[in-house]
């Protein structure tokens, strides 16, 4: 998985918060963090942000039901 890059900004809206937690609370966080720490050469997989339409049936017929499923509504509000 990648890493996202924050603004000083963003964590000090999310210090402010996590500043008020019970210590107890705090040494979890702590924990679930440097858990996520890893090796900085580590590469992004684009794969994981991106998937495939998955189905049995052709182009022809998906394209065939989205066009079925639409619904053409002629009536149209007033603005006055």
């Amino acid at each position: 998985m990648g890493s996202l890059a924050a603004s000083n900004d963003f964590l000090d809206k999310y210090f402010r918060q996590l500043k008020l937690l019970d210590n107890n609370s705090k040494k979890r966080l702590i924990i679930k963090l440097a858990e996520t720490i890893t090796d900085s050469n580590h590469q992004f997989d684009l794969s994981n942000i991106y998937g495939k339409w998955d189905d049995s049936k052709d182009s022809d017929e998906i394209i065939k039901v989205i066009r079925e499923s639409r619904i053409d509504n002629k009536n149209t509000e007033s603005l006055c």
